[in-house]
């Protein structure tokens, strides 16, 4: 099995009435079922309301990596697997954590079997594997599903926030702004050192 994507195109463009229909539907459910994962204390949310930091991630070692932690906080939320043919973006990954880091930006890598299942490793193996094959130094959660049911509600969310814009193989990257909206996405042959990714959140941070 190829460790790199099938060809697809979908539709971006955020008129078409399929994903307007489609973001209806998704914010529904979440704003309808997801209230076990907003964080406690948190007034109930409608849709429009949910922001990033109503949602956490297991750690790879136990307990959880709330998104609230990193409020007014730019944060890059990518995808990853160890054995993917684009695996070689961790290093790219890494130089804009080296780059931004001490600016406010964020990168967490969400470690998934999703797509040819391509993250043959457990727990902590996979952050270890990042580290040594390519310094990555930046968050790793544990395994997790980002797309169809079982797909964790952060990504749910953002399926409903931009529907054309979804995971479709492994290292796609979400933006995720200083307020906790998602202003982002780009799929995964479009490089950390891609101008339009690097221009996205020099912009989303705070003036140097």
């Amino acid at each position: 099995m190829s460790k790199f994507p099938p060809s697809r195109f979908l539709s971006s463009n955020p008129s078409h009435p399929a994903r307007g229909v489609a973001r209806r539907q998704a914010l529904a459910v979440i704003a309808g079922g997801i209230g076990g994962v907003i964080a406690s204390g948190l007034r109930p949310a409608r849709a429009g309301d949910i922001r990033a930091g109503a949602f956490s991630f297991e750690k790879p070692e136990g307990g959880t990596l709330p998104l609230e932690a990193y409020a007014g906080r730019p944060i890059l939320i990518v995808n990853t697997a160890t054995a993917c043919g684009y695996a070689g973006q961790f290093t790219g990954l890494q130089a804009l954590w080296t780059r931004f880091g001490e600016r406010g930006l964020t990168v967490i890598a969400v470690p998934s079997p999703d797509f040819g299942n391509q993250e043959p490793l457990d727990g902590l193996a996979i952050a270890e594997a990042a580290r040594k094959n390519h310094g990555v130094t930046f968050p790793v959660t544990a395994k997790t599903h980002v797309r169809g049911p079982a797909a964790h509600p952060f990504y749910r969310w953002a399926a409903a926030e931009k529907p054309g814009n979804t995971p479709n193989w492994n290292f796609h990257k979400y933006l995720i702004d200083r307020d906790g909206s998602l202003i982002g996405a780009f799929p995964s042959p479009v490089e950390p050192s891609d101008p339009r990714i690097v221009t996205a959140i020099a912009n989303a941070l705070p003036a140097a």
